[in-house]
């Protein structure tokens, strides 16, 4: 396995090995992401977030008198590969801890291999909920912090009429089947639900479909570079904004920046945090992810909750007073960090942080703007278990 210094943590890397010849320690964590395949779009920029957090860590001295040192490892999109990878950084790396995967089918992947080998999983995506391991840690949105309010949103601005499409594995599957079972609840009609494979690039059929079923909004789950032809593909049909809105809950900033924004202008997405989040701590954030990587590269969601998760890792480690990972875990509970999107904290009974709700609508020129809000951080809900819609999920 290859291990790489790079981006922000180039001249962290070089503190580090001056230090270990005087006889400084370094601890070793891993850094699990998609640098190939279709996923690759959404990743690569999660683990500069990660390096960018490294480097801030180990210019402050480090964890414990330990430079942490990263090592990072290619998924390449497909879950089984992470699944291996993962096994050799917690077996042949010996890392202390891993940052890392996207998709549900990659976490789900790697779940029982932390458990097996009882390490700990920082995971960065809002996902589907229906899960809480005690050795994953939830730093995306649960679906009570992402996906209900963003339909009761498209409900409430747009219509009943709604139509699902999404990429073909468990996050769209498992987000859809809780949409549903909220529309029955709000009297609403699914009037489609469609699923394609990782990758795919022919909307067509699809885009018939929509214009045949004339739904008031499109809840869109596909994940990775198929949103770049599924938006084209629509765009194209005559389908904009105004005509039918999508809301995407995968499309973050660094997405948005990969594609045509004519074919996105006014379409809706929702997450926790935007590069436009107004907060002191998100303008230094900003700034320095930036400074780091060039003024053209975006911060969203997903790079937000991976540096929140290195730092609350190393938070973690210093109350513990080790890297013992189940000390690690036990400190954990009840942390709160000042992150840029806000002050967040884990939840001591299901490892998730409570996050604010925020709703974007993407402009003329790329950039995400907050067009709603809850007023205050909401508490993870993963299994839904204070919905009555959603008994028997």
């Amino acid at each position: 396995m290859k291990r790489f210094m790079l981006g922000a943590v180039f001249a962290a890397s070089i503190f580090a090995f001056s230090c270990k010849e005087k006889g400084r320690d370094v601890i070793k964590v891993g850094l699990l992401h998609s640098f190939t395949g279709t996923m690759a779009i959404s990743e690569v920029p999660v683990c500069d977030a990660e390096l960018l957090a490294i480097s801030e860590i180990n210019a402050a001295g480090g964890v414990l008198g330990k430079l942490i040192e990263p090592v990072k490892c290619d998924g390449a999109s497909d879950p089984q590969v992470f699944a291996e990878k993962a096994r050799e950084l917690i077996e042949e790396e010996k890392v202390a801890t891993i940052f890392g995967c996207w998709t549900s089918a990659s976490r789900k992947a790697v779940k029982p291999v932390v458990e097996e080998l009882y390490n700990l999983l920082w995971y960065p995506v809002q996902y589907e909920g229906m899960e809480a391991s005690p050795n994953i840690m939830y730093m995306g949105a649960s679906p009570n912090q992402q996906i209900v309010p963003a339909i009761d949103y498209c409900i409430n601005n747009f219509g009943k009429k709604i139509f699902l499409l999404g990429s073909d594995y468990v996050f769209p599957r498992t987000a859809n089947r809780i949409i549903k079972a909220q529309l029955a609840q709000l009297d609403a009609e699914c009037v489609g639900e469609e699923y394609v494979p990782l990758g795919h690039s022919d909307f067509s059929e699809i885009i018939a479909q929509i214009k045949e079923n004339k739904p008031d909004v499109i809840i869109n789950t596909l994940n990775g570079d198929s949103n770049v032809s599924f938006f084209s593909t629509l765009f194209k049909n005559g389908i904009t904004s105004s005509v039918i809105p999508v809301m995407s809950f995968s499309i973050a900033e660094e997405e948005v920046a990969k594609m045509d924004v004519s074919t996105l202008d006014g379409h809706l997405v929702s997450w926790n945090y935007y590069e436009t989040t107004q907060t002191p701590r998100n303008e230094k954030f900003v700034s320095d992810f930036k400074k780091e990587y060039g003024e053209d590269k975006m911060t969203a969601d997903p790079l937000e909750a991976a540096y929140i998760a290195v730092h609350m890792w190393a938070q973690a480690c210093e109350k513990a007073g080790g890297f013992d990972v189940e000390a690690v875990r036990m400190a954990s509970k009840g942390l709160s960090f000042q992150a840029p999107e806000g002050i967040v904290t884990i939840d001591g009974g299901n490892q998730h942080l409570y996050k604010q709700v925020r709703i974007g609508k993407i402009n003329s020129k790329g950039i995400i703007e907050e067009v709603w809000a809850t007023e205050s951080a909401i508490k993870p809900d993963p299994y839904l278990s204070t919905y009555s819609w959603a008994r028997g999920l």
